[in-house]
């Protein structure tokens, strides 16, 4: 009976032996072999991530002639060419490791910053984040000879630079929102910006306002669905580019959820990049909501050869990978934050919806515009009607522009207050400070 007895303990002990030798055990084939894949999905979607223009220079090159611009008419363009100094000023950033033969002496200010001819230079290194230009051949070598035209990465939009030579050239930040970036007037400098205009059955003045209109930091997805380039109040319709990190775990992006990060990867390098691929959202078939979609067709693109469809796991492993950042020490004040982490998770009530670690609900995150307390004009553009509850890491990297999907509120504290007023909490004002403080930190 004693012997009996003990048999079913001595089963369990070497179920948790086995156990933990199998949870610790890599060296199965099929261990090595999600390894390897994974290894090789986050290496593939970083280089389509930065370097991958989808064949869209046959838009921003071949249509726009944006090229054109930028080389400026003492090196075969028009104008007077895009310097150094202006890309910058337009936020456009430098990667310092394509130049390792020229960052000191930018460091240093010995690059003549007002010269065109540097600018094609960096272009010929794929030095300039997000942007990509093909050189004719000369003397049978490549990237030498006169540009020929240009296009577009991720990165464009969804990375920055660490600014370790000088503002806006330096290391690489994958997933940071560029909110320095005035896209709208980038767009606008090209030569002609025609086939926007007819797309939207407009003017070409009346396109470049809208473009001009946007603003650092800012871009308008939805123009070319419903053709609306100004809120009721006159106001830009653009929104503030949101990062591109820290999504692992979250459900719907952008800021009024219109699908997963997968979907809106397909979405942008079909129709915002004007890449060659696959898309299909029927949704974009209402014509009352989307009239300019729906009459061209958006809600079905197939486009032979398909160069988007193949590189979208990928990139979407790739995203997944990037962390949110954390702050450096001595960024926010650390015993105040600690009271305002216990306000978060308490009084305040932010974790209802920013539930920790994700910072966003686990599920459907989305929300009325009366359950936020703002108006309904940029949930309206979008298919469900209503906002996404952002998650909240590395909210430190992204304060330029200001908060909420238009910038509408300058300040972190201008956020609480507005919680403040529309969920009736009462807060002191020491409690808003430590609350800042948190945000701050995560």
């Amino acid at each position: 009976m004693a012997l009996r007895s003990l048999a079913p303990m001595v089963l369990a002990t070497l179920l948790l032996v086995f156990a933990g030798v199998r949870g610790t055990d890599k060296s199965t084939d099929e261990d090595k072999a999600i390894d390897r894949n994974a290894t090789k999905m986050v290496e593939d979607g970083r280089q389509t991530f930065r370097f991958d223009t989808f064949g869209d220079e046959d838009f921003w090159g071949g249509q726009l002639r944006l090229h054109e611009a930028i080389a400026g008419a003492t090196f075969g363009g028009t104008g007077p060419g895009l310097t150094p100094k202006t890309a910058l000023a337009l936020g456009l950033k430098v990667d310092s490791e394509a130049i390792p033969a020229l960052k000191e002496a930018i460091k240093h200010g010995k690059v003549d910053l007002d010269d065109p001819g540097v600018t094609l230079s960096l272009l010929r290194l794929d030095a300039v984040v997000g942007v990509k230009a093909t050189f004719t051949n000369a003397f049978g070598l490549d990237n030498v000879g006169k540009i020929q035209s240009i296009g577009i990465t991720c990165a464009l939009c969804h990375s920055t630079v660490d600014d370790s030579i000088t503002a806006g050239v330096g290391k690489r930040l994958d997933g940071y929102a560029n909110r320095d970036l005035d896209v709208g007037q980038i767009v606008a400098f090209a030569p002609t910006v025609k086939p926007i205009a007819d797309l939207l059955g407009i003017s070409e003045a009346a396109v470049r306002g809208a473009l001009l209109a946007w603003g650092p930091g800012k871009f308008d997805a939805e123009l070319i669905l419903d053709g609306k380039a100004t809120r009721p109040d006159g106001k830009t319709a653009a929104t503030l580019i949101p990062p591109a990190f820290g999504l692992a775990g979250v459900n719907l992006h952008t800021w009024t959820g219109w699908g997963s990060v997968t979907h809106w990867n397909a979405f942008v390098s079909n129709l915002e990049m004007h890449g060659k691929g696959t898309f299909f959202d029927p949704r974009l078939k209402d014509a009352a909501k989307f009239p300019i979609a729906a009459k061209a067709g958006f809600d079905n693109v197939r486009v032979t050869p398909d160069k988007i469809t193949s590189k979208l796991a990928a990139l979407h492993f790739y995203q997944l990978a990037i962390p949110a950042p954390t702050p450096a020490d001595g960024t926010f004040d650390a015993v105040a934050a600690a009271r305002g982490k216990t306000l978060f998770t308490g009084k305040a009530t932010c974790s209802t919806c920013h539930v920790p670690p994700l910072f966003t609900e686990p599920g459907w995150n989305m929300h009325t515009p009366s359950e936020v307390g703002v108006d309904d004009f940029q949930a309206k553009r979008s298919p469900d009607e209503r906002y996404r509850t952002s998650p909240l890491k590395g909210l430190f990297t992204h304060t330029k522009g200001g908060f909420y999907h238009d910038g509408r509120f300058a300040t972190l504290r201008d956020v609480i207050d507005h919680y403040v007023a529309v969920l009736s909490i009462t807060l002191t004002e020491g409690e808003k400070l430590d609350l800042v403080e948190y945000l701050k930190s995560i």
